[in-house]
């Protein structure tokens, strides 16, 4: 059957939603005992020791998965150039996650625009290291052509389909066609909306619609300042649960 990979930015469990989840085990075993997926932002911050990734990997069930977000020194900072050292480092970490490692999110910031050779000099060098799926959030107007789709599929890159999209094409998916990676902010409140019961319905359709032409397909909700992100995650998994 196929599994959706839907979770949360963090697995934090708001205290109105704690009934939805298992009284017993950790925070995390509670978190995956509903969901197949999170995505850990706090690597953008900082980096985490193996052990963390290990002990981490350890708690969840075998099919459970983790997207992990590329440190902003790579990302913001050096802005892909010149990021060899810093990528090692965050791939032998990160490794250690072993088989529930499911994806590296890759997102820019808004004022970094599409440069070509700077793109292919990243991304070939992190396909030299990492053979997994790879995300990428890009949020300046110029990633957005026909060009930059055509290079992100030679990398074997999927473009983050976002909501709120700062232009159009940014609502889709884009890039390589074999991972799907919708992540939600909330709207129109980014990080606080909550998403209604009508969007709801029409993300699960969506997404049915896109496991017809790939096998990999996440759904991350981002809207967590208010706790919106849980309630919003365990309505998407009922509607797709009970197709």
């Amino acid at each position: 059957m196929f599994a959706y990979r839907i979770g949360c930015a963090g697995w934090s469990v708001p205290k109105a939603d704690q009934a939805a989840f298992p009284t017993a085990g950790t925070l995390l075993q509670r978190y995956a005992a509903r969901f197949s997926a999170v995505e850990i932002n706090s690597t953008f911050y900082h980096l985490h020791r193996p052990a963390t990734y290990e002990k981490w990997a350890a708690s969840v069930p075998a099919d459970f998965r983790f997207a992990v977000k590329l440190p902003k020194a790579i990302t913001h900072e050096q802005r892909l150039v010149a990021t060899d050292a810093l990528v090692d480092v965050f791939l032998a970490d990160a490794r250690c996650l072993g088989e529930k490692l499911g994806c590296l999110l890759v997102q820019l910031p808004p004022s970094l625009a599409y440069d070509a050779p700077t793109v292919e000099s990243f991304f070939r060098d992190l396909r030299a290291q990492y053979g997994g799926a790879v995300a990428l959030e890009p949020r300046h107007p110029s990633w957005f052509g026909d060009n930059v789709g055509d290079e992100l599929r030679a990398h074997r890159v999927a473009r983050v389909a976002a909501d709120p999209a700062r232009v159009p094409a940014a609502a889709e998916p884009g890039g390589w066609a074999g991972v799907v990676y919708v992540r939600l902010h909330g709207s129109p409140r980014m990080y606080y909306s909550g998403y209604d019961e009508e969007y709801l319905d029409g993300l699960a359709e969506r997404l049915r619609a896109m496991a017809e032409r790939a096998d990999d397909i996440w759904c991350i909700f981002d809207n967590t300042a208010l706790g919106a992100a849980t309630p919003n995650a365990l309505g998407l998994v009922t509607r797709l649960s009970s197709a």
